[in-house]
């Protein structure tokens, strides 16, 4: 309802590379959060941009400068979770 865009992505990245390329990724301003995990794809990240076109263009970016792909997980459907918390 807010508008803009936003995808979960997924990178393979090597070891000995993983704190240079998410230092990359972190310094994209549309990059939400970024995390790592114990699997084959090993860093996480969230876009958040206004467009999809510019989701595309940022994801293109970071497999250009840091020459890995990109696994663009976009939102297929959006679900509403209540969550109540009493004091």
């Amino acid at each position: 309802n807010m508008g803009g865009a936003m995808t979960l992505a997924a990178m393979s990245v090597p070891e000995a590379r993983f704190d240079q390329v998410a230092e990359t990724v972190n310094g994209y301003a549309e990059v939400a959060h970024n995390y790592r995990r114990d699997h084959r794809f090993n860093m996480w990240f969230v876009l958040a941009c206004e467009t999809p076109e510019e989701i595309a263009a940022v994801l293109a970016d970071i497999e250009r400068r840091t020459g890995l792909p990109v696994l663009d997980l976009p939102k297929e459907e959006e679900y509403f979770l209540e969550l109540k918390l009493s004091a």
